[in-house]
């Protein structure tokens, strides 16, 4: 008599997993609900605009992947970047990246672990990230750019 209650038991449980199933599926057909939305905020739209104007010798890329700056083997590594984004990537007009941009808000206090471990990340690949909590000036940002270029040509040291 108890092996028909084990067997009642699985028949329940394969119910149970094919309901599921088909329940999903059903859910997957439904027809996406997608709501257009800002490619940046006010403020990064100010940044991007500053950077613009500050460095015209510059191409500017905004929202850029960590996927499309960095790889590595192994979906375990990948799976570490694949959803991270650079606010900016400022690159020379052949397109090598001179650095990435990250412009803090309040939305990134008690976040410096994680700020630090994406700079980290994007160190190890030899990126340099300048980060700006504030708005710089032109002039200042310029600065920063060329002492950068000068530490990588060799000139200053790092």
């Amino acid at each position: 008599m108890p092996s028909y209650t084990v067997l009642l038991a699985i028949a329940a449980l394969l119910l149970l997993f094919a309901m599921l199933a088909v329940r999903g599926n059903a859910k997957s057909r439904a027809p996406l609900r997608l709501h257009r939305k800002p490619v940046m905020t006010a403020r990064e739209q100010q940044m991007y605009h500053l950077l613009q104007t500050a460095l015209p010798e510059c191409t500017v890329l905004a929202q850029v992947a960590f996927s499309a700056l960095v790889t590595a083997k192994g979906w375990a590594n990948r799976n570490r970047f694949d959803r991270k984004v650079a606010d900016f990537v400022l690159c020379s007009q052949q397109l090598h990246v001179i650095a990435v941009i990250e412009l803090d808000d309040s939305s990134h206090n008690g976040r410096e672990r994680q700020d630090r471990e994406r700079d980290a990340m994007l160190r190890l690949a030899s990126y340099v990230t300048l980060r700006y909590a504030n708005f710089p000036t032109q002039q200042a940002l310029r600065a920063d750019v060329e002492q950068l270029l000068l530490k990588k040509a060799g000139v200053v040291s790092a």
